[in-house]
């Protein structure tokens, strides 16, 4: 027969759960493999010269264990956190995208993670995401275009590694990649003018960025060397997104100033220009030549399918990645953007063609 006073002891203290089994150490990982934690760790960063049986012993007790490696405490150790830190402008940017996956993509090949951010076009705001990064100990910093000042982006490569993107800057421990946006207006424009277009309209970036204002120089100087008149009432500014292209189009058109021909500063306002000629009963091209500038993967699927000026975004991000890897390295970066290439396609047609 049971003990009441039991029972009862045994109702009022119910078993406790059962304690969850620690959390693998890389002490632990050690022992097991018989070698010393230190061994371990350089294994973790890549540092170690160890035969290939203790390797293998490592990696077998790392699967066992299943044990992950701490990345802020293997940079304590080692020296690096194998993260880069990026500051893009708009993570939601289709050029600014495609430039991400390309960091991404070769980041992974050499064993590094990026960590993104995005500044928004502001300088206060991307001085505050390198901070943001810098404290999670990142090993670097690429910087795609922006507004921070070139003295900045100096002061911060004497702390550790910068690759930037749009800028010619030069200094030490930072490798700057430059499109030519410059050519990249002149080859849009030029393609306009060599289908026997004089009136061509042109919607500009934002002044404020340095792309902007080349891919503006270059239309100005293909219209001079043609020996067509410029005409600063053809010109309205944008901002670079698809709204901006509608409402600058609006204006153009509203201003009942004769243009046969449109060349947008980039894809996204090229395709709210067409949106906008097509609700004041425009067809494109049969009325006016349309002209973008990136070739974004989605210019091929416009309707008509967009001419416009290549920038290979995943390119940029790429080589950014690859030099910033160079630099880690302590290597020289070598790498130079490809030279931009005009892209005709059915939204431009010889002026006065059927």
């Amino acid at each position: 027969m049971k003990n009441p006073k039991r029972a009862r002891a045994s109702a009022a203290n119910p078993a406790r759960p059962a304690r969850p089994a620690p959390k693998p150490t890389l002490g632990m990982v050690a022992e097991l493999a018989g070698v010393s934690p230190s061994t371990v760790s350089r294994i973790l960063n890549g540092t170690a010269v160890v035969s290939a049986d203790k390797r293998a012993a490592v990696d077998a007790a790392i699967a066992r264990l299943g044990f992950v490696p701490d990345p802020v405490a293997r940079g304590l150790a080692g020296g690096r956190t194998h993260s880069v830190g990026v500051v893009t402008q708009s993570i939601d940017s289709p050029f600014y995208g495609v430039a991400l996956r390309g960091i991404e993509d070769e980041l992974a090949r050499a064993g590094y993670s990026p960590l993104f951010m995005s500044g928004h076009w502001n300088a206060v705001e991307e001085a505050r995401c390198i901070e943001v990064l810098r404290s999670r100990r990142v090993d670097g910093l690429i910087v795609l275009t922006g507004r921070l000042s070139d003295p900045a982006l100096r002061a911060q490569a004497k702390a550790l590694p910068v690759v930037v993107t749009g800028r010619t800057l030069k200094a030490p421990g930072l490798y700057a990649l430059q499109f030519d946006n410059f050519e990249g207006g002149r080859l849009a424009t030029h393609h306009l003018l060599a289908l026997g277009h004089r009136r061509i309209a042109f919607i500009a970036g934002d002044p404020q960025h340095p792309d902007a204002n080349e891919r503006q120089r270059g239309y100005r100087a293909a219209l001079e060397a043609a020996g067509v008149p410029f005409d600063p009432e053809l010109v309205v500014p944008g901002q670079y997104h698809e709204q901006s292209g509608l409402l600058a189009v609006e204006r153009l058109l509203d201003r009942r100033l004769p243009f046969s021909a449109l060349f947008a500063a980039n894809d996204q306002m090229a395709f709210g220009a067409a949106l906008g000629l097509h609700r004041r009963g425009l067809r494109v091209p049969e009325d006016v030549s349309l002209v973008g500038f990136d070739d974004l993967a989605s210019a091929v699927y416009a309707s008509p399918p967009l001419s416009t000026v290549q920038q290979p975004g995943y390119e940029i991000g790429r080589l950014a990645a690859q030099s910033m890897l160079q630099l880690l390295a302590g290597d020289r970066p070598t790498a130079a953007l490809p030279a931009p290439r005009l892209i005709a396609r059915e939204s431009s047609r010889a002026r006065g063609t059927a």
